[in-house]
Order: C-alpha cells, then structure tokens, then sequence
C-alpha cells in the first residue's frame, strides 16, 4: 500500500507537504499541488477514506435498510438514493431486515457502528408503540429518513411515501366506472399502515359511490404471490360472485390472476384484476396489469433531498408524492355489461 511517506520520498518534499497538497490546502502552491497528484495517482495512492472522515467527523457513509434486495418496490428507490449519494461522495451500506424485527436491529445497530451519516429506513412494522431501536435513534439524534408511511412506533422520524388512499380509491373508481358493482379486495399485512391506507381507499370509493363495504367480498391475503394465489382460492370455494378484484399490490394480483386462469376464468372478460405498484412483473404477466405506477425513484430522489436538509438542520416535512394509474389489458365491463 502507498503511503504519504512514499509519495514524500519520490517528490522530494515532507510528509507534511504531501497531506495538505492532496487535501487542497490553501499554504501550498497550485503547482506543487498538481505536481504531487499526479506523482500520487501515477504511484496507484489510495485515500484512506476512514482517517479523512475521523478528520472531518463525517464518515462519508449513509446506511440504507430495507426488507429485501428481491422485493422489486426498492430497486429504484435504492438507485436514486445510490445514484445522488454518489455524485456527494457518499458510499451507501445496503443492509436487508427481512421484515423480521430483531435482524432491523442488528442491522441499525451495525450501521451505527459504522457511524453513518444518516439512515434511510424502511420499517418492519409491528403493533407495538414503542420500539427501543428506535428511540435509540431519537436521542442519539441520528439523521433518519423513513421509506414509507410511519408508524406510532417510528413517527418520530420525516419520511417519503407515496398517496396511498387516493391511489388507490383512482384504482375502485376506475372499476366502478366500468360497470363493476361486486369489487372483492385482498388486503395487505395488517401491521402496515399503507396497506390499511390502501384498503380506506377502497371503502372512500364505494361510500362516495353510495355503496356499502361488503365483507364477504374482502379476503386477508399478505404481500406475496402465494399470498394472492391462497386469497383467490378462497373467494372461488366461498363463491363470492365478484366481478373484479383489487388487489393491495402487484404479487398479490398476479398470484391470484394466476390461480383464476387455472380455474379456466378469462381476465378480464370473466373478471377483471387490478393491482398496486406496477413493478415489472405486472407489464409482462400473461394479462398485463392494470396498477398504481408508484414514483419509486422520485421517491428515492426525495429521500435524498430530506436527508441533505436534516445535514444542514433544515427544516424537513414529511413528504407525499402522487400516483397514477395504468390502465392495461387486465381491467374491462364485467361479463355481460
């Protein structure tokens, strides 16, 4: 490894003179300077990023925690995070919580022994109001940027989250202007807040529509495609009779569309299936989906923009960003319209 001792040797100079020379300083001359980087880069030098950031107490490190790298919400997300911390000279240590609660810990607690700069946060929901991690968090007043909507537990923190209920009371209305009068919903884990927000859409459009919430037609699913494929099982052996089904998010509807069309039912001729996020999966399923197209880089962009303005103790608002809906080949009239 190249040390400044070297660099000092080969240019002729003190150790001194070589440190403030690659830091900029403004005692030495511009040609000295650029004659010891070039020296420098030419000898392969490496900064030693964790003695500049000891200097500067700034570790140059944001810490970013999520559920899973698989879960396609957070590709964008993490990329525009990535992407904007980059051009700052930010580095970004991506950590996976698996939605289970003690792995959320370990994985905060690690990124403060790193002594991060800041975090962005997607929480692992629970019922509890408290969480010790992240009251931790609060007094040690660590810049915490939530990704998604708070809980009682974390509504400490700013966040970026998206227009969860009037997302998707667009989606029923789009089905009721259709025609449909029987819309089943397959709700969301029910710890997270944006999956109840998501299901009050639901009942905002129906009420606004003169139409009461039937509770036969709504059906616990989770978040996965199983989750969807077990929930539509389900409304086929409880014969609902639904002409459409909304989905809380993109794998939920493609697990039950899956399942319907094994059933021999035509989408969207038989009934139509709508979903919540529009990841990949739902433009090319065999039906491509109708879906809510979250802005999930100008999420991550605007996670970014929070984080910067708690740096420079700003003040900071919570942020919730606009959705729109993408009506594809999966939603049309029910059967006989």
């Amino acid at each position: 490894m190249v040390r400044l001792k070297d660099i000092a040797t080969r240019t002729g100079v003190s150790i001194m003179t070589v440190s403030k020379a690659l830091r900029d300083a403004s005692d030495v001359s511009a040609a000295t300077k650029v004659r010891i980087k070039q020296i420098a880069h030419q000898m392969g030098y490496v900064p030693d990023s964790t003695a500049q950031g000891l200097r500067a107490r700034s570790s140059k490190l944001f810490g970013l925690v999520i559920s899973s790298s698989a879960n396609p919400i957070f590709a964008r997300i993490v990329s525009a995070i990535e992407e904007r911390a980059h051009e700052l000279g930010y580095d970004i240590l991506l950590t996976h919580s698996h939605n289970l609660v003690p792995r959320e810990e370990a994985c905060i607690r690690r990124l403060l022994s790193r002594r991060v700069d800041g975090l962005f946060i997607s929480p692992v929901y629970r019922l509890e109001p408290d969480a010790r991690v992240y009251q931790e968090l609060i007094t040690r007043r660590t810049p915490v940027v939530l990704l998604g909507s708070p809980a009682p537990f974390c509504n400490g923190f700013v966040s970026v989250q998206i227009e969860e209920e009037t997302a998707s009371s667009i989606v029923t209305e789009h089905l009721l202007k259709l025609g449909h009068k029987r819309i089943a919903f397959l709700t969301g884990p029910s710890v997270a807040p944006w999956a109840h927000e998501r299901f009050e859409g639901y009942r905002r459009a129906l009420r606004a529509a003169n139409k009461d919430v039937d509770d036969s037609l709504v059906f616990q699913a989770g978040g996965t495609i199983e989750d969807g494929a077990k929930a539509a099982l389900q409304m086929i052996n409880e014969k609902c009779d639904a002409t459409a089904v909304q989905a809380v998010n993109d794998l939920v509807a493609v697990g039950c569309a899956t399942t319907l069309l094994g059933q021999g039912l035509r989408i969207p001729q038989d009934i139509s299936i709508a979903g919540f996020g529009n990841v990949l999966i739902s433009e090319h399923f065999r039906v491509p989906l109708t879906t809510i197209r979250q802005p999930k880089f100008r999420m991550g962009v605007a996670a970014m923009e929070l984080m910067l303005q708690i740096l420079r103790n700003q003040h900071v608002t919570a942020k919730r960003l606009p959705a729109e809906l993408v009506v594809r080949e999966s939603t049309g009239p029910p059967h006989g319209a």
